[in-house]
């Protein structure tokens, strides 16, 4: 196993993209013109929506939201699965496409140590789809910007129409994962450790 992946971050080079950064200074503004008559309706949902794929309640005054939804951006997303529950996991056989070769190799390591069967890792969406038809898929593990001319989130929403596959976007693109959370059973930052990875997908097989 590539030792890497358990220490703090997967891969290398990742940071939290453009668009996390300009997310996070543009709901600043926001926050701060709108004031105590809070944000435009459109604002008001993409934020709670970002809630929600960040397993945050989404009640409350958006000004209250709002906090917590940036620490999680600024700090990623922490695993909050106990390392027990991790390793009492039921195999799944999980999709992924990432096109970092580095990533995806350690990605598909830490899955397969952990006793899941890994379909991939594949790089472009038009492979990925091709090979689901081949296999039975519990999960998908979808980076959002790909090599293909289809993006992860295209690829979601296939995934989702024709086998009904649960999508944990792994990306940086924060800013996309929210416009379609709706599609997303959850999401997860660039930079991320393997238990962030195995956290998610033990919520989502005790969410079955």
């Amino acid at each position: 196993m590539n030792k890497q992946l358990l220490e703090p971050d997967i891969g290398t080079g990742y940071g939290i993209d453009d668009d996390a950064s300009r997310l996070i200074a543009q709901y600043d503004a926001r926050l701060a013109k709108a004031g105590d008559a809070g944000l435009a309706p459109e604002a008001d949902a993409e934020l709670r929506a970002l809630a929600r794929i960040f397993d945050l309640s989404a009640e409350g005054p958006a000004a209250q939201l709002w906090p917590r939804i940036r620490s999680l951006l600024t700090k990623q997303i922490p695993a909050s699965t106990a390392q027990e529950d991790v390793m009492t996991q039921e195999p799944m056989t999980v999709l992924v496409v990432e096109d970092d070769a580095d990533a995806a190799t350690a990605l598909t390591e830490a899955l397969d140590d952990a006793g899941h069967r890994v379909i991939g890792p594949f790089h472009n969406a038009e492979a990925a789809e091709a090979a689901t038809a081949l296999h039975q898929i519990d999960l998908a593990l979808l980076d959002i910007n790909l090599s293909g001319e289809k993006t992860g989130v295209d690829l979601a929403k296939s995934l989702k129409a024709h086998w009904g596959v649960p999508i944990i976007f792994v990306s940086g693109d924060v800013a996309q994962a929210a416009r379609h959370s709706d599609i997303a059973a959850a999401m997860i930052i660039k930079p991320y450790s393997a238990n962030d990875v195995l956290g998610a997908i033990s919520r989502i097989e005790k969410a079955r």
